[in-house]
């Protein structure tokens, strides 16, 4: 099975699908506060999660959403916009799945992609959609390079 960035090397198209799972835990959530220096009591509290109708305190919406950036920094996507839509509360020990699907790609590289995330139950926590440019000729025969090296700056996990 090919990975995202050979895929991406060999060049994107509307209708190429990615998926990608990761299970967000506790030191996920609080690396994400130390690092975005976002400290609200939801995030950590239970007392405060509870008072928002939350069975325990929830992850961040960003850190969510980076399995959408994940992606794109292993397929070379330049975002020029995200917008999210959160649906369902995410918890420590969840599992998320981000399904992406480009719907629309023009001639010079401009692109669309529709963003859905389930959980393990599969039910929807974040809708979404991102545009932006995708590898154009000169940065594929710079990710064949990369990938012919082992590709030292791809961290990905797949």
């Amino acid at each position: 099975m090919k990975s995202f960035r050979q895929r991406a090397a060999e060049g994107l198209q509307a209708g190429d699908r990615f998926t990608l799972s990761r299970c967000f835990s506790q030191a996920d959530i609080q690396g994400f506060a130390r690092l975005s220096r976002d400290y609200n009591p939801v995030h950590f509290d239970a007392e405060f999660a509870s008072a928002r109708r939350f069975r325990a305190p929830v992850s961040h919406g960003l850190l969510t959403a980076s399995l959408l950036t994940e992606i794109g920094g292993q397929i070379g996507w330049l975002a020029s916009a995200m917008t999210f839509q959160f649906k369902k509360p995410v918890y420590a020990g969840d599992t998320i799945t981000c399904h992406w699907v480009i719907q629309e790609l023009d001639d010079q590289g401009r692109a669309t992609a529709a963003i859905s995330m389930t959980n393990e139950d599969g039910l929807t926590v974040l809708e979404g959609q991102t545009s932006g440019l995708v590898p154009g000729a000169k940065e594929r025969e710079i990710l064949v390079r990369m990938l012919a090296e082992g590709d030292p700056t791809n961290g990905a996990r797949e």
